[in-house]
Order: C-alpha cells, then sequence, then structure tokens
C-alpha cells in the first residue's frame, strides 16, 4: 500500500501535473495540502476519472487539504481537535478499508508561524500542542496511522541546505523543533528517517533565488508512522523529479510503502 502526501500549492493550478504524478506512479492514498479553492471547486472529475475516491476541507485561496483514495474512505473528520474558534481548512482525517484491515490517514497542513515574534507563531504552538494531544489519543488505539503532510518544521540541521540562515526562521526555532520532536517521542515513527541518514534530502524549494538550481532545500513535508504502521514500513521515498515539472508547486510528493498484514 502505497501512501503519499503533497502540498500543491494550489490545485486549480496543478491539475495536469497532479494528474500525471497519480498516473506514473499510482499511490493508493494521496494527502493534498494547500489546495487554495472551496470544496465545489476542487477539480474532483480528473482524479474520479482515475479512480480515487475524494474528500476535501477547503477554504478560499488559502489553505485546503483533501485525501484520495483508490480504497473506500470511512469516518472522515474535518477539523483538528482542541480549538473550536480555528476556522482554517488546514486538518482532516479518514479511514482507509484495506483488505488486512483499515489503516487512519491524516492530511495535515501545519501553520508556518512567520514571523516568528507575532501571534502566527503562537498560532502555530498552540496548533502543535493540539495535534500533539489528537496524536497521543490516536495512538491509544494501537492502529496503523500515518500522519501526512506539510509540517513546515524542520526537524534537524540535516534538513537543510544552509543551517545559518533559517536560525531565525519559524520553521526551524529550537522551540519548534522541540515540539516536533515531542510529537515524535510519543512513538511516531518519520518515515524518511527510517530509511536513510544521507543529507540534503529535501521536500520544498523556494521558487527565488534560484533554490531548485542549487538545491538549496528543506525537509519540511513529513510522513509519521504509528508503531503498527511502523512495523510495515517496506519502503519510502520523495520523488524529486517532481520539482523540475512546468509549472510545478515548490513542493514534492513524498511516500511511505506498506506490506499488507
Amino acid at each position: 500500500m502505497r501512501i503519499a502526501t503533497w502540498n500543491v500549492n494550489s490545485i486549480k493550478q496543478r491539475v495536469e501535473n497532479a494528474v500525471a504524478w497519480l498516473s506514473a506512479t499510482q499511490p493508493d492514498v494521496v494527502c493534498m495540502q494547500e489546495t487554495k479553492c472551496l470544496d465545489n471547486a476542487f477539480p474532483r472529475e480528473a482524479f474520479e476519472d482515475l479512480g480515487y475516491n475524494i474528500a476535501v476541507h477547503g477554504q478560499k485561496a488559502f489553505n485546503g487539504v483533501a485525501i484520495l483514495s483508490k480504497l473506500p474512505l470511512e469516518d472522515v473528520k474535518l477539523g483538528l481537535p482542541g480549538d473550536d474558534e480555528d476556522d482554517h481548512a488546514r486538518f482532516m482525517e479518514a479511514t482507509v478499508s484495506t483488505p488486512s484491515g483499515a489503516v487512519r490517514v491524516a492530511t495535515i497542513y501545519l501553520p508556518n508561524g512567520n514571523p516568528a515574534n507575532t501571534d502566527k507563531y503562537t498560532y502555530k504552538i498552540s496548533w502543535m500542542d493540539r495535534l500533539f494531544t489528537y496524536a497521543h489519543e490516536r495512538l491509544k488505539l494501537e492502529e496503523p496511522l500515518v500522519l501526512a503532510g506539510d509540517f513546515n518544521v524542520i526537524p534537524t540541521p540535516a534538513d537543510v541546505h544552509n543551517p545559518e540562515l533559517w536560525t531565525t526562521d519559524a520553521l526551524f526555532l529550537p522551540h519548534t523543533r522541540s515540539k516536533f520532536r515531542a510529537l515524535t517521542y510519543l512513538g511516531l515513527t518519520d518515515a524518511i528517517r527510517a530509511v536513510t541518514e544521507e543529507p540534503n534530502v529535501y521536500t520544498f524549494w523556494d521558487y527565488q533565488a534560484g533554490a531548485w538550481q542549487k538545491n538549496n532545500g528543506i525537509r519540511i513535508d513529513h510522513l509519521l508512522l504509528s508503531p503498527a504502521a511502523a512495523d510495515r514500513l517496506t519502503g519510502a521515498g520523495i520523488d524529486k523529479h517532481v520539482r523540475a515539472w512546468e509549472k510545478p508547486s515548490d513542493h514534492v510528493p513524498v511516500w511511505v510503502e506498506l506490506r499488507d498484514k
């Protein structure tokens, strides 16, 4: 079973690229972020024609998440618990039914938090605290769980091309990274780091300053696996080549392979 995550940075602008990538790689489940459209504007037909069931949680021009699945989607829930006044479309979970049992998948678009000396960073940390609580409760179920998305967190200096340039950025502040570590210390496995310790492994390259051409990237798109999911991990990777396509997102797809029981 292949589960992927991709911040598409406006799905209506990336339909052709998304269809090309899906057709070539055939993931079973895809978690998307920054769809940037209302639910009724999501280009469903293009993906339904490829055999995907679709759940969306949209917002006009900003945020937005979606789950595409070749398998049935059940128990879809919108929004991260813990703050009834938070109306940002940043989180959705669903259960994917497979022949060997259910897998719970959550698509996550964690707040950026910049500038770090503003309420935006306070919101980011509060959101991470809520995610910690959510994960803690879900892990009690001892089921396969995949938290997939754009976490807007650079976990370690090995995950950024030039760490010195990011020391004051909300994605790389010590407090941000400590919150991410606390999440993983609950028992979640960072899938990419489970298969490689190589540096210069990135998922995002800015559009400016020739970042792609210089490989000046950062790794902020993650798949975190519960113990029951990590036990089934057979592979993980980053489809870096997609960044070189015409009209690319600044993020690329990241994926895991889970074996059947």
